[in-house]
């Protein structure tokens, strides 16, 4: 059985990589994981075309995936938790109000229930950030599918 993860923030106007990257970082959050930097940008089929370049090559990549080239196109970045020893993927959608998070790196799970992720966990280390850059609200979900 496999679970669908995932928390879809809301803005109250469009966010760039680099705004939501910085104030995740307040929080010990970083584009750097394990692989080095993993990042992708909408082809012109619609396809997510991932790739991983090395950790000094950071600011580099926020930039492209913010560069105009990209405006109007979803694009992503993992972060991880050097602390916490766990990560995911943030997904900007087009209009860059919507930000979707999915827990896939080291994913947390609740010692309660081995099979549900600690949501709360993740929630508590990036709303404050967030909320401090024009989060509206949030939804999130663990779903067996």
């Amino acid at each position: 059985m496999s679970r669908t993860v995932d928390v879809d923030f809301t803005f109250q106007g469009p966010v760039t990589v680099s705004s939501v990257v910085e104030s995740l970082s307040q929080s010990g959050w970083t584009p750097v994981e394990p692989l080095g930097v993993s990042h992708a940008s909408e082809d012109e089929d619609g396809d997510l075309e991932w790739e991983s370049t090395t950790p000094d090559c950071s600011n580099q990549v926020i930039t492209h995936l913010d560069s105009p080239k990209n405006q109007g196109r979803v694009v992503g970045i993992s972060i991880y938790h050097q602390k916490g020893e766990t990560g995911g993927l943030l997904l900007f959608f087009a209009d860059r109000t919507q930000v979707s998070f999915s827990p896939s790196i080291n994913r947390r799970r609740l010692p309660v229930a081995e099979e549900l992720t600690d949501l709360p966990w993740y929630l508590d280390r990036m709303l404050p950030g967030l909320y401090a850059s024009g989060l509206l609200g949030y939804q999130a979900q663990d779903i067996a599918d």
